[in-house]
């Protein structure tokens, strides 16, 4: 969906940001049981990729994927629901097309598979999916970018880049980071939240 108006997309933005911060005190007030990864800081590049995906394309995503999903147009009062039975982690719906997968790199090839359905179907979709920055290092990434460019799948790949594998600065884990290739979109952010949780960040 394009905005138009700066007002539009600056409504978004704060909807993406209130959402997470009722998210942040259902944690604290312990009512979530399960875990939580938390979006913060990115919401302005994610509003403006999301404006590129129609609704027949298909997000795949990870377990950081409450704004995507929010984005891609599920229930609000829905994800918030399945939140707080523990499945932040899974949000998931075959109607808008969305899938998560909390495994590093897991989401890759089920994207692939997806967009060589797409292919062979010879629809107008496209895949979209969405990884991080150590996902991106990975051999799993390489082998089903090669793949999709060798048999030319209609699948972008989107990097999130906050220079953190866990919590190990990227490039200290990994070395000096791989080129953007063809086919991927990136961007960089500071993260907001720990890995994990909430919590606050502690200089020492």
């Amino acid at each position: 969906m394009k905005y138009k108006r700066k007002s539009q997309i600056e409504n978004l933005r704060q909807v993406l940001i209130n959402f997470e911060n009722r998210i942040v005190q259902y944690y604290e007030e312990k009512k979530i049981r399960g875990p939580v990864h938390l979006s913060g800081n990115n919401e302005y590049q994610l509003i403006k990729i999301f404006e590129k995906i129609k609704p027949n394309d298909w997000v795949f995503s990870s377990w950081r994927n409450h704004y995507h999903a929010i984005l891609k147009g599920l229930s609000i009062q829905d994800i918030e629901n399945q939140i707080m039975r523990g499945r932040s982690m899974n949000l998931n719906s075959m109607k808008k097309k969305f899938f998560t997968s909390s495994i590093v790199g897991g989401i890759i090839p089920i994207a692939m598979g997806a967009a060589l359905a797409l292919k062979k179907k010879k629809s107008k979709s496209k895949v979209w999916t969405f990884i991080g920055d150590m996902t991106y290092e990975t051999g799993l990434f390489y082998e089903c970018y090669k793949y999709s460019r060798n048999f030319k799948l209609p699948i972008i790949f989107v990097v999130e880049d906050n220079n953190m594998s866990t919590n190990t600065n990227t490039t200290t884990a990994w070395g000096k980071k791989q080129k953007i290739f063809p086919n991927v979109k990136y961007y960089k952010y500071k993260r907001k939240f720990p890995h994990h949780g909430i919590g606050k960040w502690v200089l020492f």
